[in-house]
């Protein structure tokens, strides 16, 4: 008995060896066909430029094509489970976003868990937003803001690109920390938000920094503050939240890449080296990012880490959400 036990134990280790190598020699050989990178909301988006960014540095790096596919609906979550549910061979990436941790919680029906049916990869950007007024709003700064807010209770609107953007969110976590009662008024998308806000029709939004700059350099926007931690390098004389009333204050909307839970690590990590190569290397990338207003994200931009700012990102909103009742069937 203790023979065949010892020819099965023998037998076992050969083919986790030979499994073993068969996965390295996969990894090695990776891409030899095209990869699809799936991107959950339609073309000419934030998520959208991001994913066709990447794909053209990828496919340099590796001299295979990368294919953008665009599956929008449901805040994002058709692509998302569409990719949760491919096969796991590195062949078939999603293109997330903070809404990928923000949907967990929002959305009361859930057909896949991010955390659980997604492997991180990496972190491509990150996009600070801003607090920005219509110039008619008399008010110059946050302080004055939530002055205006509290002797006008519900009276001011903030506008956003719709339920469950970084944007929306970022407003009601900014109503929960100051205690003020202003009306959240969602948009289809940044354009007729940005539009109505110009118009009057709105008094604030929430929304990426890049695209409000102009008007608000212009005069014909405010910019109260931008959302983040610290204060951004291309528009370095808008000052923070935290920094202007509101401790702690720390929001950004931010894209990375996923594969299907189960991809070979190998394959995630080759994929991660190529994006850090890029990132710190790629002259073209860099003028790309400076243009749309990325930042690059913060080091170490590993699989791990990343990982772990997900699970962190979605324990976040995931308070904003439950203590705001908000929810989408």
């Amino acid at each position: 008995m203790r023979k065949i036990y010892s020819r099965l134990a023998g037998a076992a280790a050969v083919l986790a060896c030979f499994a073993s190598g068969a996965v390295q020699a996969q990894a090695n050989a990776y891409p030899t066909k095209p990869v699809r990178l799936v991107v959950g909301y339609a073309p000419g988006g934030t998520t959208d430029i991001s994913a066709r960014m990447i794909a053209d540095v990828l496919g340099k790096e590796f001299g295979q094509t990368f294919v953008v596919e665009n599956k929008p609906g449901a805040n994002s979550n058709i692509g998302a489970e569409s990719v949760a549910r491919a096969p796991a061979d590195g062949y078939t990436l999603f293109v997330g976003s903070i809404s990928t941790a923000i949907n967990q919680s929002l959305y009361s029906k859930m057909s896949y868990d991010a955390l659980k049916d997604l492997d991180a990869v990496a972190l491509l950007n990150v996009v600070p937003n801003i607090l920005a007024v219509n110039a008619n709003v008399p008010v110059k700064t946050v302080q004055e803001y939530i002055d205006y807010a509290k002797k006008n209770p519900g009276k001011l609107t903030c506008a956003s690109p719709g339920n469950g953007s970084s944007a929306h969110l970022g407003c009601e976590l900014f109503k929960m920390k100051t205690g003020i009662d202003i009306l959240h008024v969602p948009y289809r998308g940044s354009g007729p938000a940005v539009a109505d806000l110009l118009g009057g029709q709105v008094d604030s939004i929430f929304d990426n920094l890049p695209p409000l700059l102009p008007h608000v350099r212009a005069g014909k926007l405010t910019g109260l503050a931008v959302t983040t931690g610290s204060r951004v390098p291309f528009a370095p004389e808008i000052p923070t939240i935290a920094e202007s009333g509101v401790p702690g204050f720390d929001v950004a909307a931010w894209f990375g890449l996923f594969a299907p839970a189960g991809t070979p690590p190998e394959i995630v990590q080759k994929v991660n080296a190529a994006i850090n190569k890029a990132l710190t290397s790629d002259p073209a990338l860099a003028a790309s990012y400076q243009t749309n207003g990325f930042l690059l994200p913060p080091p170490p931009n590993t699989p791990q880490a990343f990982k772990a700012f997900m699970e962190s990102e979605t324990r976040k909103w995931g308070e904003v959400v439950k203590a705001t009742n908000l929810q989408i069937n």
